[in-house]
């Protein structure tokens, strides 16, 4: 994302803190699931949630050497786990999974994070156009038709035609999240 052009809050749900963020989580919420499923010790489980991190400088560096990215990914968070004194219970981490299991499914957290931060927007945009429809509803305007003057229209008429696109496409953004909640796994 180039940056001028991004709003910080957009900014940090794309960038690579919040995307390795998002990869353990996948991590961790697997590994949960597999242990209560009795794929994996329970424990090892809790281990990785209480002390599994990373450092994003590190897993640049482990990926410039190994050329993959959820391999240095792993690699930095067993090291985590070591300094911890849980190496053992690293062994659990990514089992039974792929690459493409954690990077869909994280991207799927990735674009909730973002999908809310788009509604949000969109309330305020449908609360101030509602409001401002109301205010222009006798302000006179010329209508147009092919690129031409036409019979008069009001300010508030168009406000208010602004207004329902943004309601049908929070309902087309809503249904977008909601289709998007699915983990790839």
């Amino acid at each position: 994302m180039i940056p001028r052009y991004t709003r910080p809050e957009m900014g940090r749900i794309w960038n690579d803190r919040n995307k390795f963020q998002q990869w353990l989580e996948v991590e961790l919420a697997a590994s949960e699931a597999l242990a209560d499923l009795g794929a994996v010790p329970p424990e090892a489980a809790k281990l990785l949630r209480q002390h599994a991190g990373f450092e994003v400088a590190r897993i640049f560096e482990i990926e410039n050497e190994v050329k993959h990215d959820v391999i240095a990914f792993t690699t930095a968070v067993a090291e985590t786990m070591a300094r911890a004194g849980n190496a053992e219970a690293s062994r659990w981490l990514h089992y039974g999974l792929t690459s493409n299991d954690i990077v869909d499914t994280a991207q799927a957290l990735q674009l909730q994070q973002a999908a809310a931060i788009l509604l949000s927007g969109l309330e305020g945009l449908s609360t101030v156009l509602a409001r401002r429809a109301v205010e222009f509803r006798h302000t006179v305007q010329i209508g147009r038709t092919h690129g031409v003057h036409a019979e008069p229209v009001t300010f508030g008429l168009k406000l208010a035609i602004w207004y329902d696109e943004a309601c049908r496409g929070r309902a087309r953004l809503r249904a977008a999240a909601e289709e998007l909640r699915v983990g790839k796994i």
